[in-house]
C-alpha cells in the first residue's frame, strides 16, 4: 500500500494565536507539523503545547518540528504559515528562502493591513493565502495556551497573476482542507481585503484607545460623554480611507461594530497587554498603514492622526525601555 504523502507545514509563531492555529493544523493527520517559538521554545520543546479550549477540550501537542529559526532546517515547505505579531522591525519575509520555493503557499494570519506585500516582493512567485481570524487566547505561561469560544478564519487570496488562477484555487482550497479536519469556523471570501478591513476598523479602535487609557472597552465607552463618539469618529475616518482606496466598506459598519462591542462584556485588547507587560506594539499594519495611505490621498483625519501620534509614542517608550535593558 502505497502511504498518503504528509502535507508539509511550518508554522512561524508560537504566541497565543499562534498556538491556537498551530493545535487546528496538528489536528489534521495529513500534515507534517514544525513550529518556531521563541521565548516558549525550551518549554514546549520539553513538555510539547498545552491548550484549553472551551471549544475542542483540553490536549496536550507534540510537534513533529520544534525551532528556534527557520535557518535551523533545509525542507521546503508547501505551507509557511504567519503567526507572529506584525512589529517593526519585524521579521524579513527573506529569512524563510532556505524554507520556501516557488510551490510554497504564504499563510498571514496577522491583524492589520498591508502585511501581504512584504511577502509578494520576497517571493513574487509564490501564493499568498490573506485571513482575517476572530479568536480569543492568551497565553498563561510558556507552553500553556487558553481560548476562549471565539473561533472563526475568513480566508482568501491575495491574488498572484504570475500564478495560474487554478493551481490558487487549489492550494486555497488545501489550507481551507486543514480548518476543516480541524472542525473549526471558517469561510472562503471572494474579496478578503474587505474582510481585512472590517478587522481593521474593529482594532484601530479598541487596541489604540484601550492601550493608551488603560481600560477595557466597557471602562473607556463609559469614562466620558465624548467617549462613544471619539470612539465613532475614528472608525469612520478609517472607513473613509479604505473607501478612498477603492475598498468597498459602508458607514454602517460603525453602528454594526458598536452595537457588538455594547453586547460584549470589557474586554483587555492584545495591545494593551502587550503595553502593560513591556512589549512592542503592532502600530504600523494596525493605525500606521491607514494613516500612511491618508496622507497619500491628502485626506484629513483628525481622530486617526491623534491616536496614531500617542500609540507611536508609547511604543517608543517601549523601544527605548527594551534598548536600556538590552
Amino acid at each position: 500500500m502505497t502511504e498518503t504523502k504528509r502535507t508539509k507545514v511550518l508554522l512561524y509563531g508560537l504566541g497565543a494565536i499562534g498556538g491556537f492555529y498551530a493545535f487546528l493544523l496538528s489536528r489534521d493527520p495529513n500534515v507534517e507539523l514544525s513550529v518556531v517559538a521563541r521565548s516558549n521554545l525550551e518549554a514546549v520543546k520539553k513538555n510539547g503545547m498545552t491548550i484549553h479550549t472551551l471549544n475542542h477540550g483540553s490536549h496536550n501537542i507534540h510537534f513533529d518540528r520544534v525551532l528556534s529559526c527557520p535557518h535551523k532546517i533545509a525542507t521546503k515547505y508547501d505551507y509557511i504559515v504567519c503567526a507572529h505579531k506584525a512589529i517593526t522591525p519585524g521579521l524579513d519575509p527573506n529569512d524563510f528562502r532556505s524554507v520556501a520555493n516557488m510551490d510554497t503557499t504564504f499563510v498571514i494570519l496577522q491583524n492589520g493591513v498591508g502585511n501581504e506585500e512584504p511577502f509578494r516582493q520576497s517571493f513574487p512567485y509564490s501564493t499568498i493565502v490573506s485571513c482575517v481570524i476572530w479568536v480569543g487566547a492568551q497565553q498563561d505561561s510558556p507552553g500553556v495556551i487558553r481560548h476562549t469560544a471565539s473561533e472563526h478564519t475568513d480566508i482568501g487570496l491575495y491574488p498572484n497573476p504570475e500564478v495560474d488562477a487554478a493551481l490558487e484555487n487549489e492550494r486555497l482550497e488545501g489550507f481551507a482542507a486543514m480548518l476543516r479536519a480541524a472542525e473549526t469556523s471558517y469561510k472562503i471570501s471572494d474579496d478578503i481585503q474587505v474582510k481585512r478591513w472590517e478587522k481593521v476598523v474593529w482594532n484601530i479602535a479598541w487596541n489604540p484607545l484601550t492601550t493608551l487609557t488603560q481600560q477595557n472597552t466597557q471602562e473607556w465607552l463609559s469614562s466620558s460623554k465624548e467617549s462613544v463618539s471619539i470612539t465613532k469618529r475614528l472608525m469612520r475616518e478609517v472607513i473613509s480611507v479604505a473607501r478612498r482606496a477603492g475598498v468597498k466598506l459602508e458607514y454602517g459598519l460603525v453602528d454594526v461594530l458598536m452595537e457588538r462591542i455594547q453586547g460584549m462584556p470589557g474586554i483587555e485588547s492584545s495591545m494593551q497587554v502587550d503595553a502593560r507587560e513591556g512589549r512592542r506594539l503592532e502600530v504600523d499594519v494596525i493605525l500606521g498603514t491607514p494613516m500612511r495611505m491618508a496622507r497619500e490621498f491628502g485626506m484629513d483625519v483628525p481622530t486617526l492622526a491623534t491616536v496614531y501620534a500617542l500609540t507611536v509614542a508609547v511604543d517608543l517608550r517601549i523601544k527605548q525601555r527594551l534598548a536600556n535593558l538590552g
